[in-house]
């Protein structure tokens, strides 16, 4: 018998040769290849956009969170929108400030009680606490605002224009609102430059006066009871600033 033949039937777009499976033609395998590169360039394309997206410096992320936690910030009240001259993110700031008014007058405080505890040292005859113990609180109570008191570190910071007296930042907090001509804080800054003059006088005072004599162990104290007042009203003219 003749050898088997293979017939090809031109019909047929694709070939079946011994069972094997059809050859796409050159055409569907380019259009095939085009559809991969595309999706690939796709997906490129929204992986840049993606990174994009993230690329956010800190200093915007730092922004839209500070707007995320005081929306009224941005979106003011309708009382404030229809007063007019009268902000309303302004007038929310001053309400957080007086909310925390008892935290900006803590340092004021704080030196309060360290002149009390240097002056019952000074009126008890029988303390065994030297004036070295005595200069120690006065130091701690002038929190930075007597020059000649400074260590290096805080003269430093002083000589490149960071500000270290902390009652002088308290007075710029308080009075950040205050335009510069404003009355009060014209009065809390002349009340602290009082105070600081008062410091500086009584750090000189213990510095040179021999406590254990009884007439410059009083006049030491005398001068201490001076600073307490001077601290006293630095401190309501802080509170005036902030309206409580």
């Amino acid at each position: 018998m003749p050898p088997s033949t293979l017939r090809l039937t031109s019909s047929s777009p694709l070939s079946t040769v011994a069972g094997l499976p059809p050859t796409p033609p050159k055409q569907l395998i380019s259009n095939q290849n085009l559809s991969v590169r595309g999706n690939q360039e796709n997906r490129r394309e929204d992986q840049r956009h993606l990174v994009n997206q993230l690329q956010i410096s800190r200093r915007d992320a730092a922004f839209l969170f500070l707007i995320s936690l005081f929306p009224s910030l941005c979106q003011p009240s309708h009382a404030s929108a229809f007063s007019i001259g009268i902000s309303g993110p302004k007038e929310w700031l001053k309400e957080q400030k007086r909310k925390s008014s008892k935290f900006l007058v803590a340092p004021i405080d704080a030196s309060r009680q360290s002149l009390r505890s240097a002056y019952l040292l000074l009126m008890d005859k029988e303390s065994t606490k030297d004036l070295e113990e005595v200069q120690k609180l006065l130091k701690s109570a002038a929190r930075d605002c007597v020059v000649q008191e400074r260590n290096s570190f805080v003269a430093f910071q002083a000589s490149t224009g960071v500000e270290v007296c902390t009652f002088r930042l308290i007075v710029k907090n308080a009075s950040s609102l205050l335009e510069d001509k404003n009355p009060v804080k014209l009065e809390a800054e002349a009340m602290l430059d009082d105070l600081i003059s008062s410091f500086t006088s009584l750090n000189s005072l213990a510095n040179e006066t021999d406590i254990q004599v009884s007439s410059s162990r009083q006049k030491v104290a005398d001068a201490l009871m001076d600073t307490i007042s001077s601290l006293d009203k630095f401190e309501q003219g802080v509170k005036d600033c902030l309206e409580v």
